[in-house]
């Protein structure tokens, strides 16, 4: 093979996660926050207005939590990699008691800052240093307004290790034992792990092949549905408990937050998403029609569709990532050298083996300046796509290493813009350079799940935990509720245009496990459509673009969405027309489709 599909992760801290050298990082760690406790409780803002030991202390922050996420991040990617690992939740478990101890100095690090009254926080902040970080201070600042008292929010972080980060990582070790039987047919029955079983059920050309699959997928959650029942409870339970300790108007309050967003905006892309789906329904069904089905199943949306003698686009992982390379070169020569490097350097595990947990996500080593790629890939054009996609969120990491550390801290919607632009990217290319109506129809069907993901999918995803949170903060929601919940979200959000539905998909989905940011579902979707706003600019204007673009990125971390876009786009993201340009413009691949494929049927 030209390029290693497997991680190297000696090259990160040797060993595993049974290494001497992780126990001495850790320790040293500890060490570090001892200091870092004394440097706080000697800063008396009061008797000393100097900026010198707050941004002492602002260094000393930096260094532990790069420490800390490169620990973390390492175990985590270890386990993905290793399922069967137990010892990795061991050492995460040391990881979190880190973490709490540190969360718990902070609380009493941001109760000084905002001790300090308005009129002296300005004037502290027009340091030349402190001047270039105030977004992010003023940000800490005002989150820190909510805070209870010391002791109430240190025994809030001690029960969140046993309450939500517990809840947690419950799901990831429940799904860590599932396997997904599948026959062939030789009558020859295999366990497939989730990953494993995921990837072929929505990629498999047999629609048998897909129906067996899903009716066993759909068993399997059922069957420990009553465990992930009461995991979802306590942990959303835990979550608008705390948001209610900490005067949160209603639960929507916290992501609109973290996504530095409004929820004027927030409503504006689901009217324009749900006004303008016709498109995307009349996709479906002229899909059904090629693959001689009445109506698409579940598991049939994402099905690869050809035509002809044309046979759907495979990859080996090396096609794939130089396909990837060359086409990122279309756009610029910066993104696809990154692309290279990380490629060529084993950032990327991609191989397709047992014991994996499902799923794809990069994720960062700060201490390094570097990011991780987790994928499995099986050699479909959705897994290009995939590696395209978390080469972007890499990509965006790497134009803002040389920020000020507070600086880059981007939120979700606007981390997915970046990896959405890279698949569009891929996606646009590889259908402009189509040989074949019969070819240009399977890369449109592939391009187009995306599409279909971001407003059906993504939509029920919403619809179903918004529905859920209202019920949930009245009680406990049975396990057939919640499949009922999930049902009519979906029905809603694919206008009921499919033949069955997935019922237990609030299981199945991870996203809604996730115990550090809620609401994991609408930041896909602003990124994607913003994303295509930004494409929609590189196409009017591509000379120099990609020095934009990198313009762009760089500022996430520094304004909200909204400044955001104004600034470099000069949209107003609270009103529908900037969301419904981006949703025509994937109306277009749509109605292409159906008109070259409409004599095959």
């Amino acid at each position: 093979m030209k390029y290693v599909d497997t991680w190297d992760l000696d090259a990160i801290i040797p060993g595993g996660t049974k290494s001497p050298e992780l126990q001495e990082k850790l320790q040293k760690i500890d060490q570090q926050i001892n200091e870092w406790e004394q440097l706080i409780k000697q800063w008396n803002f009061s008797e000393n207005q100097s900026a010198e030991p707050f941004k002492r202390i602002l260094e000393k922050q930096e260094t532990i939590e790069k420490g800390l996420s490169q620990s973390a991040t390492f175990v985590q990617m270890w386990h993905d990699a290793f399922m069967n690992d137990e010892y990795a939740n061991v050492v995460m478990g040391q990881i979190l008691d880190l973490v709490s101890k540190l969360e718990n100095i902070n609380t009493a690090f941001t109760k000084k800052l905002v001790a300090i009254s308005d009129q002296d926080w300005n004037t502290f902040l027009q340091d030349d240093e402190l001047k270039k970080v105030a977004f992010a201070l003023n940000e800490i600042r005002d989150k820190g307004k909510r805070l209870l008292s010391e002791a109430e929010e240190k025994i809030i972080t001690e029960l969140n290790k046993d309450g939500l980060t517990a809840w947690s990582r419950l799901y990831d070790t429940v799904v860590s034992m599932m396997t997904i039987p599948f026959t062939d047919k030789d009558g020859k029955t295999v366990e497939l792990s989730v990953g494993q079983a995921m990837n072929r059920m929505y990629a498999d050309p047999d629609p048998e092949v897909r129906k067996q699959l899903f009716t066993n997928w759909e068993a399997a959650w059922e069957k420990f549905a009553p465990i992930f029942t009461d995991t979802i409870n306590h942990l959303d339970g835990f979550r608008i408990t705390l948001q209610n300790f900490h005067n949160r108007k209603d639960y929507l309050e916290e992501p609109l937050e973290y996504n530095r967003m409004t929820k004027d905006t927030l409503d504006a892309m689901w009217t324009a998403v749900a006004n303008n789906k016709q498109p995307f329904i009349d996709f479906l069904k002229q899909k059904a029609k090629l693959l001689n089905m009445e109506k698409l199943g579940w598991q049939d949306v994402d099905a690869p569709v050809t035509v002809g003698d044309s046979k759907a686009t495979r990859f080996t992982y090396d096609e794939a990532c130089d396909f990837v390379i060359e086409h990122f070169a279309s756009f610029g020569p910066k993104l696809a050298d990154f692309a290279k490097h990380a490629l060529e350097n084993r950032w990327v595990e991609a191989e397709d083996r047992p014991n994996k947990r499902p799923g794809g996500y990069c994720t960062d080593l700060p201490e390094f300046e570097e990011s991780r790629i987790f994928m499995t890939f099986t050699g479909s054009m959705s897994d290009a796509s995939t590696l395209a996609h978390e080469l972007g969120h890499a990509f965006h990491s790497h134009v803002m290493r040389d920020l000020p550390r507070l600086n880059r801290n981007y939120a979700m919607n606007v981390a997915e813009t970046a990896s959405t632009f890279a698949e569009t990217i891929i996606g646009n290319a590889t259908v402009a350079n189509a040989k074949t109506d019969a070819e240009k129809i399977s890369l449109l069907n592939d391009k187009l799940g995306n599409a279909v993901a971001m407003f059906m999918n993504i939509h029920a995803r919403f619809i179903f935990e918004n529905n859920f949170y209202q019920e949930r903060t009245k009680g406990i929601v049975s396990e057939q509720r919640l499949n009922e919940l999930m049902v009519e979200a979906q029905k809603e959000a694919y206008c009921d245009c499919l033949a069955g539905y997935h019922p237990h998909f609030w299981c199945s989905k991870l996203h809604f496990f996730i115990d550090d940011v809620p609401f994991y579902n609408f930041p896909y979707t602003f990124g994607y459509l913003f994303s295509l706003g930004i494409y929609a600019e590189f196409l009017n204007n591509p000379t120099g673009f990609e020095e934009k673009y990198i313009a762009l990125l760089r500022d996430t971390g520094t304004m909200k969405v909204e400044e955001l876009a104004m600034k470099h786009l000069g949209v107003d993201l609270t009103k529908p027309q900037f969301w419904e340009a981006g949703i025509q413009l994937a109306a277009k691949d749509a109605e292409e489709f159906i008109r070259l494929s409409e004599k095959l049927v």
